[in-house]
């Protein structure tokens, strides 16, 4: 499926987006406001519905309603008004659990389930509005509205460490070293498969064609950016592996779609093919212990544990390192037990 999104070329077409889609020649039919919400990033129902109802949603350049069933090789293309660009920050009472912090700077074990930073469907209940309430003022990086204090962040369902620059030169210092990848991050994923030894994903990570809420890996430089991710085998469990993964760049989605691209998704990773057994017996006492994991840890399971830096202030070497959460524990706990004695 050719999926493309047309770049705003002046300030007054920079209140709209513009997709192209035309659809697989094997797409079965289905609802097109459906079919739209699993293909568009940050689209929901109503807001399809509304560009449908005003006439902004065309197939085979002709309107639609909302009940319309798209075919093999539609070409539908849709229109919708850049949602308002609200960058000031609301502060919000909501509980951190703060690792460190000194002067300069503090850690967050975030938990899973928390957005990190205000967006279109998210402005309220993010990491960003909590520490809004919880410090007067944190500095701001030139293009980065909205987010103060941040400097790199994790996907909503992952949980673990973020670093938070309480000022200016913190703040600089530590985007410093993000740029030139001297940052350690180690995260703890448990994939899909018996994974038989240590390794490295490379290639360039861009949006996919075919959905936009997701990520590929690329050999084309020209279609996404330079990523390398190296992981460890911890602990093999059958059906999965429990591996530790240290980024060498920080992409979005980089572990997500590395260990998919390898054949390997991490376990109940839903945008990323994670949320089905891949591996396993046919039994149904089998099904019925991954559907009680997939209970138990309702996310990706991707932990970052691990992080090292140069503190701005002291120019010292610092590591920290937060345990598993009890939703990742008990799902690996409950296949440690199964892979001893299968039940």
């Amino acid at each position: 499926m050719e999926n493309s999104y047309t770049e705003p070329e002046s300030e007054e077409q920079d209140l709209y987006e513009h997709f192209n889609i035309v659809v697989d020649k094997g797409q079965s039919l289905l609802r097109i406001d459906k079919f739209l919400m699993h293909r568009l990033e940050n689209a929901s129902r109503s807001r399809i519905q509304n560009a449908i109802d005003a006439g902004n949603v065309l197939v085979n350049q002709k309107t639609v309603k909302p009940s319309y069933k798209v075919k093999p090789t539609d070409e539908i293309s849709i229109v919708f008004p850049h949602p308002p660009r609200d960058t000031e920050v609301y502060p919000e009472d909501i509980p951190l659990d703060i690792v460190y912090e000194d002067k300069d700077l503090l850690l967050v074990n975030k938990a899973a389930g928390m957005v990190v930073h205000p967006g279109y469907n998210n402005y309220t209940g993010t990491l960003v509005n909590a520490l809004a309430f919880h410090f007067e003022q944190l500095p701001q990086l030139p293009g980065n509205e909205g987010r103060p204090g941040l400097v790199h962040r994790i996907d909503k369902d992952t949980s673990g460490l973020l670093i938070i620059s309480k000022n200016e030169m913190t703040m600089t210092r530590l985007a410093k070293q993000f740029f030139d990848h001297s940052i350690t991050r180690k995260y703890i994923a448990l994939a899909w498969g018996d994974i038989e030894q240590d390794g490295t994903v490379t290639g360039y990570i861009g949006r996919s064609a075919k959905n936009r809420i997701i990520m590929d890996v690329y050999d084309d430089e020209e279609k996404g950016k330079w990523s390398v991710t190296h992981y460890t085998v911890l602990e093999r469990l059958g059906y999965v592996t429990l591996i530790s993964c240290q980024l060498e760049t920080g992409r979005t989605h980089q572990i997500r779609a590395h260990m998919q691209h390898i054949g390997h998704p991490l376990f109940n990773d839903a945008n990323y093919g994670g949320d089905k057994i891949l591996k396993g017996t046919t039994f149904n006492k089998y099904k019925q212990f991954v559907n009680n994991c997939f209970e138990l840890l309702p996310r990706q399971a991707l932990h970052a544990q691990t992080l090292g830096f140069i503190h701005p202030g002291t120019r010292k070497y610092m590591e920290f390192e937060v345990p598993l959460p009890a939703d990742f524990d008990a799902a690996l706990n409950k296949w440690r037990n199964y892979s001893i004695e299968p039940s």
